[in-house]
């Protein structure tokens, strides 16, 4: 497994310093794959830079003067959810992090669309945004139908690892809320298992409803209705303790 995401007690450096000598697995596929539509492209050149959160460390909190709370959404695909829950919270401020470069034209257009000033993205590595991000910054993090790779040899390369995990353990407040979905079976498992060794991490699931229905305020994605996967969708909440 690769280096810590956070500062470490045996080497003293963060994962950003330590990168330098040991890159992070890639947790993520291609970059880019079709070409990027031209109204999308321009957007990438004017709209993108606005909404990318400033160099070195930051607090999400204080992008938006007035923010009741900050969210983060890992691996945003297109966008839809991100810019949906944004327009349905617009007290708060939405951080997401992609690097399919197909996949931040599509969701800088939904931003623009409809003209939303709550959200910012980091068109990279999500692991590169929340090592600059302080302890109990956020209060909601998403991880939804995230790249399963499949093969066994792969595995080291799902976003949803230990040290994942204990970032995000870091990174959300008390009673702060973390929401994994697949619609791969293998990978459900595998994060349950990932999330619940960490004793930040409470599974608020009661009974099998609980995991099955999406929740109240899921927002179904045109990805998501293809049902790419081999089972039904799973829905896995947890709470910060």
């Amino acid at each position: 497994m690769g280096p810590g995401l956070s500062r470490t007690a045996k080497t003293g450096m963060t994962v950003l310093e330590m990168s330098e000598d040991h890159p992070l697995l890639r947790s993520y596929g291609r970059i880019k794959s079709r070409p990027i539509k031209p109204r999308q492209a321009a957007l990438m050149e004017t709209l993108l830079p606005t909404l990318r959160p400033p160099p070195g460390a930051f607090d999400p909190r204080a992008l938006m003067p007035g923010a009741a709370e900050a969210w983060l959404e890992v691996g945003f695909g297109g966008g839809e959810h991100m810019a949906a829950q944004a327009a349905k919270h617009p007290d708060v401020l939405i951080v997401g992090a992609e690097p399919f470069q197909n996949g931040v034209a599509s969701a800088v257009r939904h931003v623009d669309e409809a003209h939303l000033t709550n959200v910012r993205v980091h068109d990279g590595d999500v692991r590169e945004l929340t090592a600059r991000m302080p302890d109990a910054s956020l209060s909601r993090a998403y991880i939804l139908f995230p790249d399963p790779w499949p093969k066994t040899r792969h595995h080291k390369r799902r976003i949803v690892q230990p040290d994942m995990v204990g970032e995000l353990a870091r990174l959300l407040v008390p009673g702060g809320r973390l929401r994994f979905a697949s619609d791969v079976a293998h990978y459900v498992d595998w994060s349950l298992e990932m999330i619940r060794a960490n004793p930040a991490f409470v599974w608020t699931a009661e009974e099998a409803s609980d995991w099955r229905t999406p929740p109240a305020d899921h927002i179904t994605t045109r990805y998501e209705e293809k049902r790419l996967g081999d089972c039904a969708p799973v829905f896995l909440d947890f709470v910060r303790r």
